[in-house]
């Protein structure tokens, strides 16, 4: 059975890697800047199921098609990736020594059943208290600048986080449990599909 991910995300590559699932990679090319929704758990659904979609209509042969989205949100405001330098060093003070939210989206579109499975996972994210030098330093290493919240809990990013709460790979970008849970909703058992 192949599987299709929707995403170029070096993170989502390798966890599904990890994972020992068969897959290749096909970008949706989608606009997020078009999606806007009330809530970051309506947001991450809407973008994943964009994703998960657009890529459904370039395939010609059955696949279970992968779209997953993340944000980070800190009180009522998502964070985005960051631009420049400075808009990295300002999100990262903002995010100093506070707890913040991550959330993942996640769409299964099975084209061998034609089902569908959406959800979304939080992981709470607290972060320690940052000096200007630890930004700073942080910064240059160049990490920030392909995430959200403009740090990577994989990487060097670790060192910035004090503890989270929840799915550590949902931090990542992908959150293995509801992908988990989606194969099994979708009727798949996922140890009959991983490769031996």
């Amino acid at each position: 059975m192949l599987f299709t991910l929707a995403s170029q995300s070096p993170r989502r590559k390798e966890i599904l890697t990890n994972l020992n699932i068969d897959f290749n990679v096909v970008v949706s090319d989608i606009d997020e800047s078009l999606i806007r929704k009330n809530t970051p758990s309506e947001l991450v659904i809407a973008l994943a199921n964009a994703k998960a979609y657009a890529v459904s209509e370039k395939l010609l042969e059955p696949s279970i098609i992968i779209g997953v989205d993340t944000v980070v949100v800190l009180g009522n405001t998502v964070i985005e990736k960051p631009t420049d330098d400075n808009d990295a060093f300002n999100i990262l003070r903002s995010l100093s020594g506070q707890e913040h939210m991550v959330y993942s989206g996640i769409s299964l579109i099975d084209k061998y059943s034609d089902k569908v499975y959406t959800s979304y996972d939080i992981t709470n994210v607290f972060m320690r208290e940052l000096t200007t030098d630890d930004i700073t330093n942080y910064i240059a290493t160049k990490e920030p600048f392909d995430k959200a919240g403009a740090y990577g809990i994989q990487g060097i990013g670790s060192i910035l986080i004090d503890k989270i709460v929840g799915d550590y790979f949902n931090v990542m970008g992908f959150p293995v449990k509801k992908f988990y849970q989606g194969l099994q909703s979708l009727g798949y058992d996922y140890f009959k599909l991983i490769k031996k």
